[in-house]
């Protein structure tokens, strides 16, 4: 996506030069193109190590903020995006259970592209990885040895949530609206909680699509959201490490514009997420744990 304009103020954007060469035949035209911001940031978790994660501010307030838990969340919202990514991602990582286990967490006074993070118990802490650059589209790394120790602590969820086949359409075309910066850039993926009602009660981009889920989950524990019960929504396709983080949050449905891989499916299948792959254009395939769906109607073989 391009526009002419040389600036642009819009946060997790950025303007960059480019040659767009029209379809018609026409003359290349130098144009400025708007394109979704890359930046560097380390979650440095004191005891435990460092992991830096490639990610796109998309928050215009970049002010210094904090956690701690005798005052909660210190910053000017009460979700910053800087804080719920790091939240998030030491909840998906498996670092901290809740924000119960985090006594702080501050962006550097001196580098605001460092969280530090100290934890409860980093004594009781059992890292799969530490000191780790990890690319916007990292996931899991290894054999299934590697598949094992993701799962290995995870919980089937629950059975609470049931959803009408005809609210897939809305609740997509509502976190759609709310991509702002896919608007701009075409560049960012979408990660969106909604409730037992159908209700989407929090939304995040990010470029990277691990990003994206990690900071619409630390959101909700930022914001006190209850998380189980709940079912997620996501712009991007359903790898095995997106499928691991939903259920070490409790989600009950998966829904997703794009298609599943095989090893999503089967953990889906056996920690019993109701998956929902290809859910556009009003239609949706439903790999696992279908019951969840309502009205689904006649099945044709």
């Amino acid at each position: 996506m391009s526009n002419k304009s040389e600036q642009t103020k819009q946060a997790g954007v950025r303007s960059v030069p480019a040659i767009f060469i029209p379809a018609d035949g026409g003359p290349a035209v130098r144009e400025h193109s708007l394109v979704v911001e890359e930046e560097l940031l380390t979650i440095d978790v004191e005891d435990i190590g460092w992991y830096t994660l490639m990610w796109t501010p998309t928050d215009s307030a970049r002010e210094v903020v904090g956690f701690t838990q005798a005052r909660g969340v210190l910053a000017a919202t009460d979700d910053p995006e800087v804080l719920a990514l790091a939240a998030g991602f030491l909840f998906t990582e498996g670092l901290i259970r809740g924000l119960g286990d985090v006594i702080i967490m501050e962006v550097c006074a001196s580098d605001s592209s460092i969280v530090r993070v100290r934890l409860t118990n980093p004594e009781r802490v059992a890292p799969k990885r530490r000191n780790v650059t990890i690319g916007s589209a990292c996931g899991v790394c290894g054999g299934q040895e590697s598949v094992d120790n993701v799962i290995a602590e995870l919980a089937p969820v629950a059975e609470t949530t049931h959803l009408d086949s005809d609210q897939f359409a809305r609740l997509m075309s509502a976190m759609r609206e709310l991509q702002t910066i896919f608007e701009t850039t075409g560049g960012a993926h979408a990660a969106a909680v909604f409730s037992r009602d159908a209700e989407i009660i929090a939304v995040a981009e990010d470029l990277g699509r691990h990003n994206a889920l990690d900071k619409v989950i630390g959101k909700c524990l930022l914001g006190k959201k209850e998380l189980s019960g709940c079912g997620l929504l996501l712009s991007s396709r359903l790898s095995l490490e997106m499928i691991t983080k939903a259920v070490r949050a409790g989600f009950e449905i998966v829904a997703a514009v794009s298609a599943p891989t095989s090893l999503a499916i089967e953990i889906a299948d056996r920690f019993g997420v109701t998956l929902c792959g290809f859910v556009r254009d009003g239609r949706a395939t439903i790999y696992a744990h279908p019951q969840r769906i309502k009205e689904i109607g006649p099945i044709r073989n």
